[in-house]
């Protein structure tokens, strides 16, 4: 604490050193709560994606089997966590509609990515130079795994590992 407070008479030196410890005090609180908010959309940003890691996994209405199945969907289905209830997961999918699935179907070790457009061209490299590969064209709700990213072109992979590069602006990414 400043001394100054507790000693009026002392000259303007001490006041000017109390506003420094003052404000450095009070900057590094602005910086660690910055720090943690940070952290926190970064932690959010991985911790809501989950992704399909078994060959068909059902979408249901509850958290529970005796639910109703709304969806079939495949390996690598991105889906956006929401939530969690006795090891069911809601999730949004890329319609933005929401289902709960069981946590042993899902994963959040890899990325994943589906089709959200009607058709996506599927190339033998990142751009539009590259030849349209044996997958082409990838339709709507197609999933892969992503591998990794080169400009606004992300390299994937199906369930069966056929690879290819499709552009970012047609796939939804969790």
């Amino acid at each position: 604490m400043c001394a100054v407070f507790d000693n009026p008479g002392q000259g303007s030196l001490d006041i000017s050193m109390c506003l420094k410890y003052i404000i450095n005090i009070v900057m590094k609180k602005i910086l660690l709560y910055g720090l943690l908010v940070t952290l926190i959309f970064v932690f959010n940003a991985y911790a809501f994606a989950l992704c399909v890691n078994v060959p068909e996994a059902n979408l249901r209405g509850g958290p529970g089997t005796r639910y109703e199945k709304r969806w079939l969907v495949f390996k690598y289905t991105a889906l956006k966590k929401i939530a969690k209830r006795r090891g069911w997961y809601k999730v949004r999918d890329v319609d933005g509609d929401l289902h709960w699935i069981h946590g042993k179907l899902v994963t959040a070790k890899i990325k994943c990515s589906v089709v959200k457009v009607d058709k996506a061209n599927v190339r033998t490299g990142p751009g539009t130079r590259f030849k349209k590969s044996a997958m082409s064209p990838a339709i709507k709700y197609d999933s892969f795994r992503v591998i990794k990213r080169k400009g606004s072109w992300i390299k994937v992979v199906d369930e069966f590992g056929d690879k290819g590069w499709i552009f970012r602006k047609l796939l939804w990414i969790q």
